[in-house]
């Protein structure tokens, strides 16, 4: 690939920059739903979802679990400001599977619990689906 063939992927979590490195293409969710990256591409700002970030790069494929944040790509440029990043292949299915009982057993009245009880629930079932795909 030339250099005019490759993104540069850079994830920034609340402590660290996590990743700063040439990628071929990604994948990762929107708010709304997913999209894919690939050079070439226009201009875009959105906010980030939960779920699986899959990374194609020339040495090989990599996903982590990003939860919610913003996405800014210009030019080659891919900017993922993200609450957590987590390499998929360090999540654990029990832990998903705890969170996921806690969420589903958490009371909720008011229409704001009634959201953030949802959001816990899809949050832990995403983690509980790539840590079993990661397995």
């Amino acid at each position: 690939m030339s250099g005019g063939d490759k993104l540069r992927l850079i994830v920034v979590t609340p402590e660290r920059t996590l990743l700063d490195e040439p990628v071929a293409s990604l994948r990762f969710p929107l708010y709304d739903g997913d999209i894919g990256i690939l050079p070439g591409r226009l201009p875009l700002i959105g906010r980030l979802g939960v779920g699986e970030l899959h990374i194609t790069a020339a040495a090989g494929e990599t996903s982590y679990f990003v939860d919610g944040g913003f996405v800014q790509v210009i030019g080659p440029n891919v900017t993922l400001l993200t609450n957590r990043a987590v390499l998929a292949s360090e999540l654990s299915a029990d832990e998903a599977e705890k969170q996921l009982t806690a969420a589903l057993a958490k009371g909720a009245i008011t229409d704001e619990e009634v959201t953030a009880r949802f959001a816990e629930q899809q949050r832990a079932r995403k983690m509980l689906a790539l840590a079993e795909k990661s397995e």
